[in-house]
């Protein structure tokens, strides 16, 4: 198996300050929270923008900021959400890959959101993927369902986008596939040949679906984005949810990839934020 590349979501759109005191929705705590995941094992960062007063916000100098504390705390790979929240226009949502980051994800459906509905139609697809060519940011697709891997295949036979590339099957979210055990298998088992995936569990399936991704071969992503909690009643930090992985992987015998092992494996060169 390759090196587990283990990305850390330590901030995402939805969850409040008010929610939990780990949370770091400014540069400065981010930051930190870079250099204390790094240690803990993680090779990449997810980074959602955050006004001072916790909102959520794809402002470019904001981005700029956060990825100058997570490029000065440490050697992450950098990777920039276009998700931002639910309700943001698709303009809004692109606008921080002109800073060219490593990696930025692409969302590859609508899906129900809690009762919300987070809106991904094909020409918001296309346009942020015509945004990634002009910058040069690498995609990693954001799959909550079975469909959106067949809107992937439809975006490559477009000439869209390219396979094999890297894929983030997200499980668990109310309203996109259940985060069990038999839907990320059944989703692996359709993914095209030589991509490279991981997994993101939401709330308490994210536990059960890091260990079976690491025995699988696959990797994964953790963090307050995806779940609050080490255990019931017991509010986590991100690199405690980090450092879990990290001592699975070593029962399993799975090495973990350092930053410059996962740009290696998936294909990146690492960049400056301008």
């Amino acid at each position: 198996m390759d090196p587990l590349i283990v990305t850390v979501a330590p901030t995402g759109a939805e969850v409040a300050p008010a929610q939990t005191p780990y949370l770091p929705y400014t540069a400065q705590m981010l930051g930190e929270t870079a250099a204390a995941c790094r240690a803990a094992g993680a090779a990449m960062i997810h980074v959602h923008g955050r006004c001072d007063d916790g909102r959520p916000t794809q402002d470019v100098e904001t981005y700029r900021a956060f990825a100058a504390a997570v490029r000065t705390h440490s050697d992450l790979v950098l990777q920039f959400s276009t998700g931002g929240a639910v309700g943001m226009t698709p303009q809004e949502r692109a606008v921080n890959l002109e800073l060219r980051p490593e990696m930025a994800t692409l969302t590859c459906g609508t899906v129900n959101f809690g009762d919300d509905v987070f809106e991904n139609p094909f020409p918001v697809m296309r346009g942020i993927l015509a945004r990634m060519r002009e910058f040069g940011v690498t995609p990693e697709l954001e799959i909550f369902d079975l469909g959106h891997l067949d809107n992937a295949r439809r975006l490559e036979r477009a000439g869209l986008l390219t396979f094999p590339c890297h894929v983030d099957i997200v499980l668990g979210v109310p309203g996109g596939a259940e985060g069990s055990v038999e839907n990320l298998v059944d989703i692996v088992r359709r993914l095209p040949s030589g991509s490279s995936w991981s997994v993101a569990g939401i709330g308490r399936a994210q536990l059960p679906l890091a260990a079976t991704a690491i025995a699988m071969g696959g990797h994964v992503r953790v963090g307050l984005e995806d779940n609050l909690y080490y255990a019931k009643g017991q509010l986590a930090r991100n690199e405690e949810l980090v450092a879990r992985v990290v001592r699975i992987a070593a029962e399993l015998q799975r090495p973990v990839a350092t930053p410059d092992e996962a740009r290696e494996l998936l294909g990146l060169r690492r960049t400056t934020v301008r």
